[in-house]
């Protein structure tokens, strides 16, 4: 059995023989264990924009997630597994993480940690993310930078640099873009399954 903490109601971890989702309404800070975890704790407070939107800056305070991001590291250290987060997740400096290198690898000794990018795995943007895992055979997985993707209509209106710039998520999805850049594919969710039933 594998627990999926932090993850969307309905999602892509409902329905699996063997993975035991923990969406909101469970409150995946009080997993008890025992089972190795995949955790997607929340990002918001975490990322480039911490501190909330550009236009209404420092509306938060950095790391304000409610405790989710320490939980799911407290459970990854007791239970093993894998835990994701965007790239450059200011959690790792916050909790003196292994920093990963951009080129790809595990870098790290009891808490290993990795960049790698979910458009090799399905994903419409190259969404650069890290990794933690703890207790975890780690595997090889497809390092260095995946395809760049311009949407066409971007390409056509605005040039290379602003499309490059926005991204192809910001032309797609309409009111769901946010939930369509967050969602997980089907390969990258597949992966971190393997992953974490590795773990000892």
């Amino acid at each position: 059995m594998i627990a999926a903490l932090y993850v969307e109601t309905g999602g892509c971890y409902f329905g699996l023989e063997d993975v035991d989702p923990w969406d909101k309404g469970r409150d995946a800070r009080q997993y008890p264990g025992p089972h190795p975890i995949i955790a997607h704790p929340p990002c918001e407070r975490w990322g480039r924009y911490w501190h909330g939107s550009p236009r209404k800056p420092h509306q938060y305070r950095l790391g304000d997630d409610g405790g989710c991001f320490k939980a799911a590291l407290i459970a990854l250290e007791a239970y093993g597994g894998v835990l994701e987060h965007p790239a450059h997740s200011r959690a790792w400096e916050a909790f003196d993480l292994p920093r990963p290198d951009h080129r790809g690898g595990w870098t790290g000794r009891s808490l290993l940690s990795c960049h790698v990018e979910q458009g090799h795995y399905g994903h419409m943007s190259r969404k650069a993310t890290w990794l933690l895992a703890a207790r975890i055979d780690a595997p090889d997985l497809i390092w260095g930078p995946s395809e760049q993707r311009l949407h066409p209509v971007a390409l056509a209106k605005y040039g290379y640099a602003k499309a490059r710039r926005i991204g192809i998520s910001a032309m797609v999805g309409g009111k769901d873009k946010t939930k369509i850049r967050a969602a997980t594919p089907l390969p990258f969710r597949d992966l971190l399954i393997g992953i974490a039933r590795t773990a000892r």
